[in-house]
């Protein structure tokens, strides 16, 4: 069983990288979220109805993949290890990642009107007035961010799980990147219901978010920066997201900054475009690392 789990990790990354994302409509995160945006409205008890839904709905979807997989491995395990590499990849993203903050990073320097439109496709943050430093510290921080929350998260929970059941290893990517989406579409201050989805999520982040901080750092050839990287980790208001974003801005020795909420390394000046250039490339050397790593758990 093992190697079948090896090749679904192999089928995930080369998914990825020969496509990004499947057609919209037959994405199973699409329609995970259409089932979320149904469940985001007024509710006469919101913190409890945001319990049911927190629990509720991540389990549906990873129970839906786990009897699927176990249908699947009933016919052959090679079915099973190509259904698991297609759950596998509709739960993570990277390639898309990286070029939309390619092309972001250009249009700062080029049209900054069209890069303040396009970097809500990376950061949910009032770009109106960013001038292009903050709009590549947008990118940037949304690069490492990412990585945590796209990627780490769904294969560190396979990995976990491949080595007992392939199945069980797809219905672990599914539930986590469900717990995202819950928080990404619901997990705000302005939204009662969505409180329980955002503490499950910074529960379910905690290791992946740190994980993702060590993959940045030996990415860019060396841990020491980890020990900066931890003096501002908690300048974010979330719990998780500071770690990687410290760490990218120590290896590039950049400030990142969200204005009003927070700035990371103070004393560095805003990236430039060629400071986000080298952290696309340190996250896409994270991101292999990320695969290699899941490969290799699920081979053993």
């Amino acid at each position: 069983m093992t190697l079948y789990g090896l090749l679904a990790v192999a089928i995930a990354f080369l998914l990825d990288w020969l496509f990004m994302e499947p057609p919209t409509r037959v994405h199973p995160v699409v329609w995970f979220g259409k089932a979320t945006a149904a469940a985001d409205r007024g509710w006469s008890a919101p913190r409890e109805t945001g319990v049911l839904i927190a629990l509720g709905l991540p389990a549906i979807a990873a129970v839906a993949v786990g009897v699927l997989g176990q249908l699947a491995l009933a016919v052959h395990p090679l079915i099973a290890s190509i259904l698991a590499g297609v759950v596998l990849f509709t739960t993570t993203s990277m390639r898309m990642l990286l070029e939309t903050a390619t092309e972001v990073t250009e249009l700062t320097e080029t049209n900054i009107e069209t890069a303040r439109v396009e970097i809500r496709a990376l950061a949910g943050r009032d770009a109106s007035s960013l001038s292009p430093g903050e709009v590549r510290s947008a990118v940037a921080e949304s690069l490492s961010e990412n990585l945590a929350d796209g990627l780490v998260a769904s294969l560190f929970a396979f990995a976990l799980c491949a080595p007992v059941s392939l199945p069980l290893a797809a219905a672990a990517a599914t539930w986590v990147k469900a717990v995202n989406t819950l928080d990404s579409m619901l997990g705000y201050r302005s939204k009662p219901v969505g409180w329980a989805s955002a503490r499950l999520d910074d529960i379910v982040m905690w290791i992946p978010s740190r994980l993702s901080a060590v993959l940045i750092a030996v990415g860019s050839g060396g841990v020491t920066v980890l020990s900066e990287a931890r003096t501002w980790a908690h300048e974010p208001p979330s719990p998780n997201s500071g770690w990687p974003m410290a760490t990218l801005s120590a290896v590039l020795d950049v400030r990142f900054e969200k204005p009003g909420v927070y700035a990371l390394n103070s004393r560095a000046s805003l990236p430039v475009a060629a400071d986000v250039g080298e952290g696309v490339q340190i996250v896409r050397r994270a991101s292999l690392l990320a695969y290699i790593s899941t490969g290799v758990i699920a081979w053993f």
